[in-house]
């Protein structure tokens, strides 16, 4: 299904994102629902910060995959500066290290921006990774369809090319399984670039949550949980 992207979310959508710290006390009162969910055996996790945010804005979310069973770690380059061709390949340098030593393909997860490079790691090195979830993450159009549009406008950059790069690279589709979450209250991202409409393997999940919200709430933990345990 095709959704038309009218542009960037707008003001009420944005001033909507100071309801995100709603999302901690109703995942706190979820936490016993979300202690019973499938379990993991060390299997390996990276998860990807979005743009401007480094590990500790996941670290409530890797905290409750490490009491799942799961080796997690952040990705340990401090602030996601935004830089997709520059960041990528020590991303997938820091992804093969991790299978390396844990023996088997990653599980990667990415909120917003994180989301994209965890999808180009998997697009260009299949094989050390197992599946990829995003949340929140700008599939289409990069930041032309986010708040970050003026600032990556002020840096000189051509927004129309970038989308145009982006979908070219869809010629290559990814091979492993996805699950690409995303919310019609997302204040940051436009909803409709979220939605995955080509990758072969790939389920598209909705969930009620701001775009800041996304990593800690708990209808959000459940997927993660439950597609993990796959």
């Amino acid at each position: 299904m095709e959704f038309p992207i009218p542009g960037p979310p707008g003001l009420a959508a944005w001033l909507g994102e100071g309801l995100a710290w709603l999302e901690l006390p109703r995942l706190l009162l979820r936490f016993p629902e979300l202690a019973r969910l499938p379990r993991g055996s060390g299997q390996p996790v990276m998860v990807l910060p979005g743009f401007g945010a480094g590990d500790t804005s996941t670290f409530v979310l890797q905290s409750y995959l490490r009491l799942l069973g799961y080796r997690v770690q952040g990705w340990r380059m401090g602030i996601n500066t935004g830089r997709v061709a520059a960041l990528l390949p020590r991303v997938q340098r820091r992804v093969a290290r991790l299978a390396d030593a844990a023996g088997e393909p990653v599980r990667l997860i990415g909120w917003s921006l994180g989301g994209v490079l965890a999808r180009e790691t998997a697009r260009g090195r299949p094989e050390l990774v197992q599946r990829v979830i995003t949340m929140g993450s700008p599939i289409v159009g990069g930041p032309k369809y986010t708040a970050a549009r003026p600032i990556y406008r002020q840096q000189g950059m051509d927004l129309d090319a970038v989308e145009a790069a982006l979908a070219a690279r869809e010629a290559t589709p990814i091979r492993v399984p996805i699950t690409a979450i995303w919310s019609r209250a997302d204040g940051i991202v436009a909803w409709q670039a979220c939605v995955d409409r080509r990758s072969p393997d790939v389920e598209n999940v909705e969930v009620s949550a701001t775009h800041l919200g996304l990593g800690f709430a708990a209808d959000v933990y459940r997927v993660i949980a439950e597609r993990l345990a796959r």
